[in-house]
């Protein structure tokens, strides 16, 4: 094994805590980013000299890359990216202010965007790196309720598919984290909830808001073993883009692509009637 510099947002708790323990226990160096001073010292604790910690919002564009820059001078450079920091957000599409929805974003998409902007120039020189992205198994399918979180997921899954085209000739990696349901604090405290207002929603979203803080701390998914997944993957000399995590990921994200090809198998002479005859098709990679 070589031992690599990871940069992992979102250290506190959840995955981006497993990510970061199961680095640091296979001889990894980490850099941890975290919202409050008062987890740095108990992320550092976690392997002195090989831990490290940096308070950071993401949601600071100005901040993302001056902290990504410190970084990289004080520790060295940056192998592996896990770009994990962010929250969910369940509401009804119609009931949850605009407002949320922007600040989900924020969070969820441009923090994402930022931190893997700051990253990719050193990779990019060095030919080498491995830029991950913790999407959600709702970055490829979608259920009532969480709108606004599928909706930055999706975001970010084109964002960085397009990012790993781009990059693939610079010897760099990227790959999307899909997770399913994994026993994390995300339906907990990671998790805003807009209140409910309109009657006509209740007979679909009231049994699926009360289902999920019921099942809180029964989830399938395994922390631990997905950070032993992520370490298999950097050890892949051909990583995936998409990586999906859990049995229910699986099975749901299956569900939510055949449903898209069942669209464009049942409206495939409608979809060609749009073309020009003499027009020219666009090139794919």
């Amino acid at each position: 094994m070589v031992a690599r510099i990871f940069l992992i947002t979102g250290v506190s708790s959840g995955l981006g805590r497993a990510f970061a323990q199961g680095a640091l226990d296979a001889g990894h160096t980490v850099i941890g980013t975290v919202r409050k001073q008062a987890d740095v010292e108990a992320f550092e604790g976690l392997a002195p000299g090989r831990a490290h910690a940096r308070q950071l919002d993401v949601t600071d564009d100005r901040a993302v890359p001056a902290v990504v820059r410190e970084a990289e001078s004080a520790v060295g450079p940056i192998d592996v990216l896990i770009a994990n920091a962010g929250y969910g957000h369940e509401g009804v599409f119609e009931e949850s202010p605009i407002s949320e929805l922007r600040a989900q974003f924020d969070a969820n998409v441009f923090g994402v965007a930022s931190t893997v902007q700051a990253v990719l120039p050193s990779m990019r020189k060095r030919r080498t790196g491995h830029i991950f992205a913790v999407s959600s198994m709702g970055g490829l399918m979608t259920v009532p309720g969480l709108a606004y979180y599928c909706g930055s997921k999706y975001a970010v899954e084109g964002i960085l598919e397009t990012v790993a085209k781009e990059v693939a000739g610079f010897g760099v990696h990227v790959t999307l984290i899909e997770p399913g349901s994994f026993r994390t604090n995300w339906a907990g405290s990671s998790m805003v909830r807009t209140d409910r207002t309109i009657e006509d929603y209740d007979e679909l979203f009231e049994p699926i808001r009360a289902a999920r803080p019921a099942a809180s701390g029964n989830q399938l998914g395994n922390p631990a073993k997905a950070a032993e997944a992520i370490l298999k993957v950097i050890e892949s000399d051909n990583p995936p883009v998409h990586l999906v995590l859990g049995s229910d990921a699986l099975r749901l994200v299956a569900a939510g692509r055949a449903a898209v090809e069942t669209d464009l198998r049942e409206w495939e002479e409608l979809s060609h009637s749009t073309d020009f005859p003499d027009g020219h098709q666009i090139a794919s990679s």
